[in-house]
């Protein structure tokens, strides 16, 4: 197949005490993006131009030893399955106090009760008891806020939450989320809120930055984004988030099937699914000329519909 672009020209940027959410449909480049923050990308990938800055500091030429001392202390990961990435054979307490430890030079004893302090800060009942036990005696919502409190852990200014309520019902979702956008606001961290759930973020992520193909196609506020989406794929991800039904009563879903990039031509990455194209007569266009991102007032989008001429 070649080289592909996994993810290519994006341009991010998340203040501390913000929250911004990257959202887009599963293989848009979200998972990627946040792999290439942390320099975790697979065997086959690696980041072949950019910059990646962390308070200034460039990560993309770290090497493996100091990006060990950037995890955990700088940037904390919340994964989408939080039991596949606890050890089994590990007590609670002592993976969630590991980060502290290394990072703060701290003894087993002091790990051991910031580990305690952190569950009991998550809300985990009983966390003397739950820092003796395992994994396997957690819940799914229970283990998120173990790596939740694992991820703080450390301190970092960066947390990146990567589908952080996967699989976790809409009742402990809210509470995940509740606690990530406290603990956002109290510590001054920057979330980095990945989804593909635009529902989700609505009322919690202060900006919005739509993924489609390994490209940002709209970003801005989040209010802009919810009460005036311009690009097309964010008002079909929109619709089909949401769950709007078409004329036929039919739950919404967008047009067409996904592109691998390295089969989309030069022009508009969502060209072959998009309606509006067609509608405005913009067919030749969007197929043989992608578009810039061009901002306006904060609300950066990339599509030929939305340039005025």
């Amino acid at each position: 197949m070649g080289v592909v672009d996994a993810v290519d020209g994006v341009d991010l940027t998340v203040r501390r005490g913000e929250i911004v959410a990257l959202v887009g449909e599963s293989g848009s480049g979200k998972t990627m993006t946040a792999l290439s923050i942390m320099q975790l990308l697979p065997r086959n990938a690696n980041i072949v131009s950019g910059s990646v800055r962390l308070n200034g500091r460039e990560l993309t030429t770290a090497t493996e030893s100091e990006m060990n001392r950037v995890r955990g202390a700088n940037v904390g990961l919340l994964f989408q399955q939080p039991r596949s990435a606890l050890d089994p054979t590990c007590r609670i307490g002592s993976q969630v106090g590991e980060s502290y430890r290394e990072h703060r030079n701290a003894s087993r004893k002091a790990g051991w009760s910031r580990s305690i302090e952190l569950l009991r800060t998550v809300g985990i009942p009983e966390p003397v008891r739950r820092a003796r036990g395992y994994a396997h005696q957690l819940s799914g919502g229970m283990a998120q806020r173990v790596m939740i409190a694992s991820a703080i852990s450390g301190e970092p200014a960066l947390m990146i939450a990567d589908e952080p309520t996967t699989s976790l019902d809409v009742t402990v979702q809210a509470q995940i989320l509740r606690l990530l956008a406290s603990k956002t606001a109290e510590a001054g961290m920057a979330l980095l809120l990945i989804t593909h759930d635009l529902s989700i973020v609505a009322g919690m992520a202060d900006r919005v930055a739509v993924m489609y193909s390994g490209r940002i196609v709209e970003q801005g506020s989040s209010r802009e984004i919810f009460d005036a989406p311009q690009h097309p794929y964010t008002r079909a991800l929109m619709r089909a988030s949401l769950l709007e039904r078409d004329a036929d009563g039919k739950l919404y879903t967008i047009p067409g099937k996904f592109v691998e990039r390295g089969s989309v031509a030069a022009g508009c990455r969502f060209c072959h699914r998009c309606t509006v194209s067609a509608e405005l007569g913009l067919g030749s266009r969007c197929s043989s000329e992608e578009p810039e991102l061009l901002s306006h007032d904060d609300h950066a989008t990339r599509c030929w519909a939305t340039v005025k001429v």
